[in-house]
């Protein structure tokens, strides 16, 4: 009896660890601010939205501080009313200056801050999108914003922390990452033919969403270890019986 509750116990306790790897990855991954879609296209303009959750279970966030990449000025960046926010666009000058449609731009902005009005903020379990468009987006391989996320209890979220060297997010406080990828012509094909847009497809359905591929992948990889432990544990518990049980007569 004892060994059959040890298999038992031990199928138990890997199925549940399982089961906690895959909520925990889901949970950690989605936490973050984030800026959707996650890629543009160099040269061009885009509209991306800061999504912003509320990570806290008894206070609000009621302000939002983006500061912009200073090693690739943006010259043009216009933001959409958030209602119930106010903004605040920040510039700094720039030499040389930025070209823009054949004219030159001295200045650039540098941090835009959204600010609730009373009771606006976003409510522990939501989450707000604040959207701004902007370009031309530079000839570099990304963007990386520093943002701060004040609380109405006055403690910060600070998301500054850029990507590795290799690409891959860092484990606390991800700065949010916008992927620039080349314009056609420039190593993209300017009319894909039907097995590109198959493989893009899915990326953009994931942008759209905020998920991470790599977290799925590895709450997949924990379920399916942790039902492999169970399916032995179970095997274990059969064997063990059968050895207990009495020869027939």
């Amino acid at each position: 009896m004892i060994r059959h509750r040890r298999a038992a116990r031990a199928a138990a306790l890997v199925l549940g660890a399982a089961v906690i790897g895959v909520f925990g990855l889901a949970s950690s991954a989605s936490a973050h601010v984030t800026v959707n879609p996650r890629e543009a296209t160099q040269g061009g303009y885009g509209r991306v939205a800061f999504r912003v959750p509320t990570e806290s279970d008894t206070a609000s966030t009621v302000k939002l501080e983006v500061t912009f990449p200073a090693d690739a000025p943006l010259a043009s960046v216009s933001t959409m009313p958030v209602p119930g926010w106010t903004v605040a666009v920040e510039k700094r000058k720039v030499n040389p200056p930025v070209e823009v449609h054949g004219s030159q731009v001295g200045e650039v902005v540098s941090k835009i801050t959204w600010t609730a009005a009373a009771n606006a903020g976003i409510k522990p379990g939501e989450f707000q999108e604040f959207p701004v468009s902007m370009g031309p987006l530079p000839e570099v391989t990304q963007l990386v914003f520093r943002v701060l996320q004040h609380y109405s209890d006055g403690n910060t979220a600070r998301w500054i922390e850029p990507p590795a060297a290799d690409g891959t997010e860092p484990e606390n406080d991800p700065a949010p990452v916008l992927k620039l990828l080349p314009a056609a012509g420039e190593g993209t094909p300017a009319n894909p033919g039907p097995a590109v847009v198959q493989q893009q497809e899915p990326a953009a359905a994931s942008s759209e969403d905020g998920g991470d591929p790599a977290a799925l992948g590895l709450a997949v990889a924990g379920l399916v270890a942790g039902l492999a432990g169970l399916a032995l544990g179970g095997l274990a518990f059969a064997r063990t019986r059968r050895q207990a049980a009495p020869p027939a007569a």
